[in-house]
């Protein structure tokens, strides 16, 4: 019988995956079949559930229990909360109307928001919203709000007619934006690869890499113990060898994909990923470090797919990462939906995280874009919008790998000016202070 992992990661997405509760994202496409449109129909109304979680109170004692004829009290009160919640959502958006109509947008837009904070799922205030932003010149979140009342209500009339509008300007939009870090790969790429300080950055923003993916999942390690670290494999005194085996496998995975994967030509396959993986486990877990996963995991509300759908998952995967319909999207866009698309299916017991960001890496270099860095700074950033793509819109995940590669980007062709030093922020970290008292990290 196999055993059951539950991984409690409030941290989110990285080596514990927390979607949410479906199994799969909500996707819009053809697959939605609505019924056919009435004239004169009002919009679907329906806000779906999303009461809050009844608590115990706090403390050091639990809450004495009610006496044993209040407990039928207790049980309605327990049941009736929820509905009370969408209550108040309903009265909130008839107030926004109200308030709309009087021309006080400001009101309006705050009561809006005060009943999908009571009904995340309330398609009618997602729409209305949705409406106020559109008319504030915010197109990009109007046309995310509309999409998420789409995943909640397929078929919402008011819903489909606004998104038809704004679709075609948040695509030109993403595509402006895309245009802007296509030039400034091209300025990157027009330095000479014999220039000292374009070798000495990249040279930097290896060790900022590691620091960063690692720090993500909560490493303490500074910047300067990493780099000692890496170039003498001696540990420093008062830090977790774990952690510290932890930058090596980083290490050694983005070696590996340097020396044989961006070499190589060909089609990517399940056995280049699952080689990345005992990379990145292979100093801290080498038992598991490459293997699927032969346990099913809880992480968070989220259910990967049990393991012996496991080879099935990673051979889609693969199959669309060397689709012709992958191929063709922009470089950051496929690189962002592979990252999504590997840590979404979980295939690890640990090391699904900088195991996704590094095939997203490779992704890019194979394009002749520079490796690009999720600082640790960026986290919550990071993982909302991986929340974000779970309820189904991904383009936000999208735009934000799209931000960080813009970052990396600058941040490059900034260290190769002229007066340029060094990356910014990398003299901020001191020298390792405890590096001349050293222990070998690992036989």
């Amino acid at each position: 019988m196999e055993g059951l992992i539950i991984i409690e990661d409030h941290h989110g997405y990285c080596d514990g995956v927390s979607l949410h509760q479906r199994p799969f994202p909500r996707r819009m496409g053809p697959a939605a079949v609505c019924p056919p449109r009435l004239s004169g129909g009002r919009p679907d109304a329906s806000g779906g559930g999303g009461g809050p979680v009844l608590r115990r109170p706090g403390g050091l004692r639990p809450a004495p229990l009610p006496p044993v004829g209040k407990l039928a009290a207790a049980s309605s009160c327990a049941v009736d909360q929820p509905h009370q919640m969408e209550l108040e959502a309903k009265a909130a958006l008839q107030l926004a109307l109200e308030m709309k109509k009087l021309g006080k947008r400001e009101k309006a837009h705050k009561l809006l928001v005060h009943a999908l904070s009571l009904n995340p799922d309330y398609v009618d205030a997602l729409t209305e919203l949705g409406t106020i932003l559109e008319e504030e010149k915010d197109v990009v979140q109007a046309d995310h709000l509309y999409t998420k009342a789409l995943a909640i209500s397929p078929c919402n009339e008011r819903a489909l007619v606004s998104r038809d509008r704004t679709l075609p300007l948040v695509e030109e939009i993403d595509q402006r934006y895309f245009g802007i870090i296509d030039s400034k790969v091209r300025r990157l790429m027009s330095i000479p690869k014999g220039n000292s300080a374009l070798r000495r950055v990249m040279e930097e923003t290896y060790y900022h890499h590691i620091y960063h993916t690692v720090a993500i999942e909560g490493s303490t390690l500074t910047l300067s113990e990493i780099r000692h670290i890496i170039e003498t494999r001696y540990a420093v005194a008062g830090k977790s060898l774990q952690e510290q085996n932890e930058a090596i496998g980083v290490d050694a995975a983005m070696k590996y994909i340097n020396t044989t994967l961006l070499s190589r030509s060909g089609t990517m396959t399940v056995s280049d990923i699952l080689e990345i993986h005992r990379r990145v486990l292979g100093y801290v877990d080498p038992v598991e470090g490459g293997r699927l996963r032969t346990s099913q995991v809880f992480v968070g509300h989220h259910i990967p797919p049990h393991p012996r759908d496991l080879q099935r998952h990673m051979h889609e995967l693969v199959q669309w990462l060397n689709s012709e319909e992958a191929l063709q999207m922009h470089p950051v866009e496929y690189a962002a939906l592979a990252h999504y698309k590997l840590v979404y299916v979980h295939p690890f017991v640990d090391g699904n995280g900088r195991t996704s960001r590094l095939l997203m890496n490779l992704v890019l270099m194979q394009a002749r874009y520079p490796p690009i860095t999720i600082r640790k700074e960026q986290r919550a950033e990071y993982y909302t919008a991986l929340d974000t793509a779970n309820e189904g819109d991904v383009r936000p995940f999208i735009r934000f790998i799209a931000k960080c590669t813009e970052m990396t980007l600058d941040t490059l062709l900034i260290s190769t000016t002229e007066h340029a030093v060094g990356l910014p922020g990398a003299s901020q970290d001191h020298a390792c202070p405890d590096c001349k008292q050293t222990i070998p990290i690992h036989n």
